[in-house]
């Protein structure tokens, strides 16, 4: 699930963090000039100018038939943040308030339909 920055760089499409005139690329496994920084997690800094294609993506999906995106994903569970804006229903479905009026819960990735990528 990608929810954030993506750039492309060469032929290849990253996940991305710019920085000013730089941009971190990120993959999971290693590469020539790509260092390690923690398990499953390798960057790379290069050049915002050798860059192209930077945006958005944003995962939405629904859980329990209200909106939701996908923040991330583990051991078969989806981090989701409710969109939908109603506190009573973020209560009911057992979200945690993250910060205020942002509602966050685990889901059963078995439980989530509807999963789209969008670019921003």
């Amino acid at each position: 699930m990608r929810d954030g920055f993506i750039v492309r760089w060469g032929e290849v499409e990253y996940e991305a963090s710019p920085d000013g005139d730089s941009i971190r690329l990120y993959r999971p496994d290693p590469a020539d000039g790509f260092e390690e920084v923690r398990p499953g997690r390798y960057r790379r800094i290069v050049p915002a100018a050798e860059c192209g294609g930077l945006g958005y993506v944003r995962t939405t999906c629904v859980w329990r038939q209200q909106p939701f995106i996908v923040l991330a994903e583990h051991e078969g569970w989806l981090r989701v943040e409710y969109t939908g804006g109603l506190a009573p229903v973020a209560g009911a479905l057992g979200l945690e308030e993250f910060d205020y009026g942002v509602y966050q819960g685990w889901a059963p990735r078995a439980e989530v339909r509807n999963i789209q990528e969008h670019r921003v």
